[in-house]
């Protein structure tokens, strides 16, 4: 399966190819034969409005698998893994329904989502949820230094009282 790379150690983007006919089309989303770094327990959907973003968020144990099945994603990350060979490392990708691709995001990768337009968002765990898994900061923090298209999204409660990116940051030293 062709996959593209991303500037942050162990990201896997992964290419899934439609199959189309007089009907319409058909992607594989996940398969057991391929090379995956986990299993994964638990599925979730998001349909998310226009403007949207959720996050910065981080996870000590889980993993993350993210597929964007309709709309527009921006998605930005940040390496917060000390021993990491890309530690501090930020990317972003832009995901579009128009290119069908999943993304694997390991335990320790800072990741936010930003939708420009009506979404759905389907994305597997390797961790049933557990809140105690669940870190962030803000997502506009200076030093974060994530290029976000947008100035003024919409964002959760929870996510705006987020705290800093130096604080997230020395959780990981």
């Amino acid at each position: 399966m062709p996959q593209d790379t991303i500037s942050i150690d162990r990201i896997v983007i992964r290419n899934l190819p439609p199959h189309r006919d007089g009907r319409g089309e058909l992607a594989e989303l996940l398969r057991t034969s391929w090379d995956l770094s986990v299993q994964y327990v638990q599925w979730n959907l998001i349909k998310s409005g226009v403007n949207v973003l959720r996050g910065m968020h981080v996870h000590l144990r889980h993993t993350d698998y993210l597929v964007l099945v309709d709309g527009a994603m921006f998605l930005g990350l940040c390496d917060l893994r000390a021993h990491s060979p890309t530690f501090q490392a930020r990317a972003s990708i832009r995901l579009s329904d128009e290119r069908l691709q999943a993304i694997e995001i390991p335990p320790g990768v800072a990741h936010g989502f930003y939708f420009s337009e009506r979404s759905v968002l389907l994305y597997g765990t390797s961790h049933f949820y557990d809140p105690s898994d669940e870190l962030g900061c803000r997502w506009d923090d200076p030093p974060l230094a994530i290029a976000w298209p947008a100035a003024d999204p919409v964002v959760s409660p929870r996510d705006r009282e987020l705290g800093s990116f130096a604080d997230l940051l020395a959780h990981f030293r």
